[in-house]
């Protein structure tokens, strides 16, 4: 399976909202689409940054799966309109790994409490 790890920083302020749309949005479309997508984790030395991982089967699948999403009418009517704006800065490293990595878990207590923490 082929990751990306991606890596976003919103604006000061702005994760919580960002992190909303993109939790009920978002995350929603690319699995509509057939991507795998993890839930968001956010840093706890950072208030303005967040990780996720997005999979794809194989490398040729990704750009084909990626453009889905970002043609989507979803996308450009809508989302990149919004999120856009609120991110500073995003780094994605792309990676091999097993598809273990993105399989849906159950989230720990502190996993919980985090979660809640943002809303």
């Amino acid at each position: 399976m082929i990751i990306e790890m991606r890596t976003y920083r919103t604006k000061p302020g702005q994760r919580t909202a960002f992190l909303e749309i993109f939790r009920s949005r978002s995350i929603p479309a690319h699995r509509a689409l057939g991507m795998v997508i993890s839930e968001p984790y956010v840093s706890v030395e950072d208030p303005d940054t967040f990780f996720f991982m997005r999979g794809f089967p194989d490398l040729a699948s990704r750009e084909p799966l990626k453009a889905k999403f970002y043609e989507s009418a979803l996308w450009k009517d809508e989302l990149e309109a919004i999120l856009m704006p609120m991110l500073d800065d995003y780094k994605v490293v792309v990676v091999e790994g097993p598809e273990e990595l993105l399989r849906p878990t159950t989230p720990s207590p502190r996993a919980a409490v985090e979660l809640a923490r943002e809303y």
